[in-house]
């Protein structure tokens, strides 16, 4: 079995809701570690809010664009190189076919 074509929309939407994923949590860690901070350091308790809510808000989408655009020129390119190269190979193990269980004889 040869990978022969990506589809670049297909791949961006992907990384785009993968990389969203990712920016949430990250951006929940970087929420908690600054409200932490701000907990533990006396500094302005206004700022460390505003800086949590803008990293579980912001953190997703501005994960979601860069991940979308990157799916997107990712599979573009993996679609030029296979022209040149032929593609990836990939074996796949078969699963043993199932046969049905035997009938009763009557």
């Amino acid at each position: 079995m040869i990978l022969k074509r990506i589809g670049p929309m297909s791949c961006a939407k992907v990384s785009a809701i993968l990389n969203a994923l990712i920016g949430l949590i990250a951006g929940f860690f970087f929420s908690l570690f600054g409200l932490i901070g701000t907990a533990m350091g006396g500094a302005d308790g206004a700022m460390g809010a505003l800086f949590g809510v803008g990293a579980i808000i912001f953190m997703p989408i501005l994960y979601a664009v860069f991940g979308f655009i990157g799916g997107l020129i990712g599979a573009a390119i993996y679609n030029l190189v296979v022209n040149w190269v032929g593609g990836i190979e990939m074996d796949f193990d078969m699963p043993p076919a199932q046969q049905p269980p035997p009938q009763p004889r009557l």
